[in-house]
């Protein structure tokens, strides 16, 4: 599955399990909501889109690793990379549903935080999961990674597409977006801002 196009392997994501070990303590989601993002000149809306630079450079691979980037100068935000090594190409994990660890994410985001709005939204991913830059680049399926990428035993079988949220100019009306039909955690769609 990895070593392919993002646009291909993000579907397959969902359902897929994201297990982190922060602080001593463990957290698991099932993923609901991810983007896709291309490689330099393909996707205006990509941080590969000009060239590898030493922020994007988790995205040239190789696949299966995290692409861990800080945005808005607050949050973090996590994406697989899929390859093949040496061109650009990341999923980024939109929302997910907290399986595993509820409380200690609900620590991490606020103690009146409702259960679906833990990991609704890629920010609040990140900091439910304890992620941060130190684990950009980390592979995401070693057993002693602290950040671990399970895959589910079969492809869902029914999702739904759009254009991606909150991307603005040429990558804005990419259809891109994957997610699970009626499922809370999902983010709201929206136009970004110019």
């Amino acid at each position: 599955m990895l070593g392919v196009h993002a646009s291909q392997v993000a579907p397959l994501l969902l359902g897929s399990r994201i297990t982190s070990i922060a602080d001593g303590a463990r957290v698991r989601v099932r993923i609901t909501e991810v983007e896709a993002y291309g490689g330099v000149g393909e996707d205006p809306g990509s941080h590969a889109f000009r060239r590898r630079t030493v922020r994007n450079s988790a995205m040239f691979g190789p696949p299966g690793h995290a692409y861990v980037y800080f945005t808005y100068g607050m949050h973090w935000c996590l994406n697989v990379v899929t390859g093949p090594e040496g061109e650009a190409g990341a999923v980024l994990i939109r929302a997910a549903e907290v399986e595993v660890g509820r409380e200690v994410a609900r620590g991490r985001r606020g103690p009146a935080v409702a259960d679906r709005d833990l990991a609704r939204g890629p920010a609040r991913l990140t900091v439910a999961l304890g992620v941060t830059g130190a684990l950009d680049g980390a592979s995401l399926f070693s057993p002693r990674s602290p950040l671990r990428l399970t895959l589910p035993p079969s492809p869902v079988s029914t999702f739904e597409v759009s254009a991606r949220t909150g991307v603005a100019g040429a990558g804005a009306t990419t259809p891109w977006r994957f997610f699970l039909a009626d499922e809370p955690t999902v983010s709201r769609y929206r136009r970004s801002a110019r």
